[in-house]
């Protein structure tokens, strides 16, 4: 265990002394990682259940996934100069906005922005690991390429030393050796974990959250569905002193004659036959109830209100803004946050360089057009904002005069160009 710690922490010793730090950590990082019985290989997988991906294409957990993906797929946004940083400052200012911008509209050669994001988001929200392989160029006008990664091939070096040339991801395939692993380095692989832990690497997902309840609500709506196409008897019939010879009589007669027919069954007996049920014979047979209560559980994990999956009986005109905005608040604004600050830190600054500037969605700070617009009107007209300032948090370029950008009072803001999805 010792020799453990000294090999994973030296890296970070190094580091420190380089860059004139005095002080050591004392406490250990991700202490269950360390232990070699349970993880014995260097890279680790995540244990993630196989079936998750199927999960993800049922109808609830679809909708659940629709909700987020798409809403922050369709958001408009922009990169601009970050705050604090002067447009005088960075040389080139506009010639980098439009390279960043180009390179995160065409990523590749076969994916835009929006494809780019949708995978991302399927994977973070399915298993917790959204991973996208960014590449430097050497281009000033496309400075890097990017590409979306199957996030469940990924595995996470639990030796990296906290360099950004050195391996700190690798993908393999279930199954594959280590050596024979694509190893990545930190400033090549974005890594976007949800719900982060201090005693994993890995994130945890929304689904992995409701894995049980997905699953109890698929065999009660399997069952229900068998229930209602009648391939499951609810009843039996009872025939009093009945022979064997009668009894298999009668069962091939209701077989051949009457089972599928639609006819009218006629029986003469000296007794009347009695109908034994096992169940109710009404919709409660179905568990309706319980699959209403398994919905809502999904929509938990997954922060959203029942509403968005469905479920409109306790639902009423009042509440309805309330909860369409509590989805907004809850489930996609943090995602869309976590995503804009992995593209600037690892993007932007870790493989690109250009620490100067930031990607940002224009559609966070109002949950619709109509209040971003009524709060940006009373900002104007108090003079806290002004036009271009404006402008720029509508991803709007700053209205020009005389060949010079009106720019009093913003010279600590880059206007930008946004673009619109």
């Amino acid at each position: 265990m010792r020799g453990i710690w000294r090999q994973a922490t030296k890296g970070d010793r190094k580091a420190d002394v380089a860059a004139g730090a005095e002080v050591e950590r004392r406490t250990l990082a991700l202490p269950a990682v360390s232990s070699p019985v349970q993880f014995p290989g260097r890279l680790l997988p995540k244990p993630t259940p196989a079936n998750l991906r199927r999960f993800a294409e049922t109808p609830v957990v679809r909708r659940a996934i629709n909700v987020i993906k798409d809403r922050i797929a369709a958001m408009d946004w922009q990169v601009r100069v970050r705050r604090g940083v002067s447009q005088g400052d960075v040389a080139e200012t506009r010639k980098k906005l439009q390279a960043l911008r180009r390179t995160l509209e065409e990523p590749n050669a076969v994916d835009s922005f929006r494809t780019l994001m949708e995978q991302v988001i399927e994977d973070a929200l399915t298993g917790g690991y959204g991973a996208i392989e960014m590449e430097p160029t050497g281009d000033d006008d496309r400075p890097a390429m990017l590409w979306p990664v199957d996030g469940a091939s990924i595995r996470i070096n639990a030796r990296w030393d906290g360099q950004q040339d050195s391996p700190r991801y690798a993908q393999a395939l279930a199954g594959q050796l280590e050596s024979s692993a694509v190893e990545l380095c930190d400033n090549q692989l974005i890594y976007v974990r949800m719900n982060p832990r201090s005693f994993t690497p890995f994130g945890l997902g929304p689904l992995e959250v409701a894995f049980e309840t997905v699953n109890q609500f698929m065999s009660a709506h399997r069952f229900a569905g068998k229930l209602a196409a009648n391939s499951v008897a609810q009843y039996a019939l009872w025939l009093n002193e009945a022979s064997p010879a009668q009894h298999d009589r009668l069962i091939r007669w209701w077989q051949d004659e009457i089972e599928g027919t639609g006819r009218v069954p006629l029986i003469s007996t000296e007794q009347k036959p009695e109908v034994l049920r096992f169940a109710q014979g009404t919709d409660a047979d179905l568990r309706l109830a319980w699959q209403e209560f398994l919905i809502r559980m999904v929509a938990n994990a997954f922060g959203l209100p029942p509403l968005l999956l469905g479920l409109e009986g306790d639902v009423n005109r009042s509440t309805a803004a309330e909860l369409a905005d509590e989805a907004f608040r809850g489930a996609i604004q943090p995602l869309a946050q976590l995503l804009a600050g992995q593209l600037t830190r690892d993007l932007f600054a870790k493989c690109i360089g250009w620490r100067e500037f930031e990607f940002v969605f224009n559609d966070l700070n109002a949950r619709d057009e109509e209040t971003e617009l009524a709060v940006q009107v009373q900002l104007l007209q108090a003079g806290v904002l002004t036009v271009n300032e404006v402008r720029a948090m509508r991803g709007l370029a700053p209205l020009v005069r005389d060949g010079v950008a009106q720019l009093a009072g913003e010279e600590d803001r880059d206007q930008g160009t946004g673009t619109r999805d």
